[in-house]
Formats: C-alpha cells, structure tokens, sequence
C-alpha cells in the first residue's frame, strides 16, 4: 500500500534523475556492492521482524 503513495508522488523522469546521480556518485563499479549491501539490510530486517513474531508466540504460550 505504501508503495502505491510512493511512486504516485515519484513519476518516471524523477526515478531517471536519481539513478543518473546514484551512479555519478558511486560509480559503476561500486553499485553492485552497494545493491548487494542493501539486500543483506532487508533481509536481515525481515529475519528480525520474523524471528519477534515468533519470540511473542513463545511468550504467549507461556
């Protein structure tokens, strides 16, 4: 639902701009470290989310 709001405000040109920029900045060698590192900060956000579901179900069996 959030992402819906997101690239309501964000059109197609604004996405071109940001990318140019992220790879003046960066660099083409370093982008895929970069995408690589964020990856790993979802997933392992996601594995935390999951893993306090669980600990609450523990917890409430208890």
């Amino acid at each position: 639902m959030m992402n819906g709001i997101i690239l309501g405000v964000i059109g197609g040109w604004q996405i071109a701009i940001i990318l140019v920029v992220v790879l003046l900045l960066f660099g083409g060698k370093k982008i895929p470290e970069l995408m690589k590192g964020i990856g790993k900060g979802i997933k392992e956000f996601k594995d935390g989310l999951s893993g306090d579901e669980k600990t609450n179900e523990e917890n409430k069996d208890k």
